[in-house]
């Protein structure tokens, strides 16, 4: 477990991406305990600096020793850095809280989202695993409603922004959008297909099964996530021309009856969750609402008339922050409270 201090030394590895940029910030909106900042990327970044706390500090490059005397660290540099750096980083006596899919389903790791399953971070052996974007966000909301009515079954379609995929994919709808309303060529380089003024029915790699790697996470990492593996779960992912928030319809079957009303009670309730809910006046969550917020919103709830006890919503949250970034140090606050 982390040792109790006052206040902590921080690693940020990956600290020039779109996330890492984040974490950086949410550490000083959060006014996390940091007595010092150490930032890491690849070798191109070196030399770059980031302001925190109205200091610039310096980014650097990752050697053998960079961990000694770090208390926590924030990966967010891809699963092949995180499966050869994390080991290292956890093996000085550091804390690593991991945004990557390296680690999330290692039965040895735990898959924390504070506000569903911080208990699980008494397990940790200096490795902690960030779950997917859209999978925080989804969890967030079903636990309350599984503790009420007991979750039998999940439909989930998303409708992912492509900050999900990184800065290069941000700047490629700029771009395509900016080519397409001035009559220019449009070019593809981060996806198959153009994504400006489209929609894509595909995120990560296509599987055996017809599923893609996405998916299989939402599956995967919400069973392990609710500590519950009977609940069943199918995941239809898709990528729109939407910068910044994803966007989830979900379908919930539950054992036990449970209505909109009561949904909308138990989730008001519910750490981290806004319901956003009065279609009647067009009140329902919306991406360019959202971003930049850390709850996820909740709206559209409504009894799904099909199934004996059915629940329809849409969940839309900011996959920069509560999505990835925000989960982080949530999790490294939850460590400082916990901390002997």
């Amino acid at each position: 477990m982390l040792k109790k201090k006052e206040r902590y030394t921080v690693a940020v590895v990956g600290a020039t991406g779109a996330v890492g940029n984040e974490m950086v910030e949410i550490l000083e909106e959060r006014d996390f305990p940091v007595e010092r900042l150490r930032l890491f990327a690849s070798e191109r970044s070196e030399g770059k600096t980031l302001t925190f706390q109205e200091s610039e500090i310096p980014v650097e490059t990752l050697k053998e020793d960079s961990f000694k005397d770090i208390d926590i660290a924030l990966f967010s540099a891809g699963a092949e850095r995180s499966k050869i750096w994390a080991p290292i980083a956890a093996a000085s006596g550091c804390v690593v809280i991991d945004n990557s899919s390296q680690w999330r389903m290692d039965p040895e790791v735990p898959l924390v989202v504070p506000e569903v399953n911080a208990h699980d971070l008494k397990k940790h052996k200096g490795i902690i695993a960030n779950p997917n974007c859209s999978t925080i966000q989804m969890v967030v909301v079903l636990k309350p409603i599984h503790d009420a009515a007991r979750i039998k079954r999940v439909v989930v379609t998303t409708f992912q922004s492509v900050s999900g995929t990184g800065k290069k994919a941000m700047d490629e709808l700029l771009q395509q959008t900016t080519d397409i309303l001035n009559f220019r060529e449009v070019k593809c380089n981060v996806y198959p297909h153009q994504i400006a003024f489209n929609i894509l029915p595909h995120i990560d790699k296509f599987l055996d099964n017809g599923y893609t790697k996405e998916e299989m996470k939402m599956v995967n990492e919400t069973k392990k996530i609710l500590g519950d593996d009977s609940i069943k779960v199918t995941a239809t992912t898709v990528r729109v021309p939407v910068f910044r928030c994803h966007s989830e319809s979900l379908n919930i079957e539950t054992e036990k009856k449970i209505t909109p009303n009561e949904v909308r009670a138990v989730l008001a309730e519910a750490p981290g969750i806004v319901v956003f809910d009065a279609p009647e006046k067009n009140v329902y969550p919306l991406p360019i609402d959202v971003a930049g917020k850390d709850e996820t919103y909740v709206g559209r709830i409504r009894e799904d008339d099909s199934v004996e006890h059915g629940i329809n919503m849409w969940i839309v949250a900011d996959n920069l922050r509560k999505g990835a970034a925000l989960n982080a140090v949530q999790i490294a606050e939850k460590l400082v409270e916990m901390a002997e």
